[in-house]
């Protein structure tokens, strides 16, 4: 199935890896609105929470756009360090590939599972649309990790997209994203196709649900810093 993009996935069985990850970054910003002002937010609000010695971690970095422009934003603080985590190969090679042509020494790509990598004694942690595609019987527990790995005072920033809290709305916000991708340039087949390689592959919690898995891990301190139709970004502080 074309889902656009030249990316072609099947049924029920969406992948990160192959066609994805080279035509990643124009797909993502298509499909995901507000997607680099979403980046923008983060690197802002880094400021408040990384200093000289600081380590910062992303999960799930795809191509590694954030984390390089974490990186250069912050390129002035000594010591500082970034990892961005990431379970596709093929993902952490485009990112290496864009690190190669930086300047930066102080980042790190790393292939591995971020339900088993040892990301503690961080100052910020960032999941930019990562969580939503962790089995929702997993999720509690990388939660939980991520509150654990977390110095004190540290942020965890998790942008996800977002179920409506009853039916109605969810039809709604569902009617108007389709139309936002077919804003975007998406035939009608080529969004159902991506519907279709998402099942069981996307599940996303309410906003409600999101902040229960904050609850549940510790957090006391957290609130919204972006939402737009079905997409919002959340800020905790351990």
């Amino acid at each position: 199935m074309n889902t656009g993009d030249d990316i072609n996935a099947e049924n029920a069985n969406w992948q990160f890896s192959g066609d994805t990850a080279k035509h990643f970054d124009e797909h993502i910003r298509k499909s995901v609105p507000i997607y680099d002002e979403g980046h923008d937010i983060i690197c802002n609000i880094a400021d408040y929470f990384l200093q000289s010695n600081s380590c910062a971690y992303e999960l799930g970095s795809a191509t590694g756009e954030l984390t390089l422009k974490l990186a250069g934003k912050n390129s002035h603080k000594a010591a500082i360090k970034f990892v961005g985590i990431d379970c596709e190969m093929d993902m952490i090679n485009e990112a290496k590939r864009k690190q190669d042509e930086s300047t930066f020494s102080n980042v790190q790509f790393v292939h591995d599972d971020i339900l088993t990598y040892d990301f503690s004694g961080a100052d910020l942690i960032i999941a930019y649309y990562t969580i939503q595609f962790i089995r929702p019987r997993d999720r509690q527990k990388l939660i939980d990790k991520i509150y654990k790995s977390l110095n004190w005072g540290g942020c965890f920033l998790m942008f996800e997209k977002v179920r409506a809290p009853d039916a109605r709305f969810q039809d709604m916000m569902t009617g108007i994203y389709n139309e936002y991708k077919v804003q975007q340039g998406y035939k009608s087949d080529e969004i159902m196709a991506k519907s279709n390689s998402l099942k069981g592959v996307l599940e996303p919690f309410s906003t409600q649900g999101n902040i229960d898995l904050l609850k549940r891990a510790g957090f006391v301190d957290y609130m919204s810093v972006s939402k737009y139709i079905c997409f919002e970004g959340f800020m905790a502080i351990k």
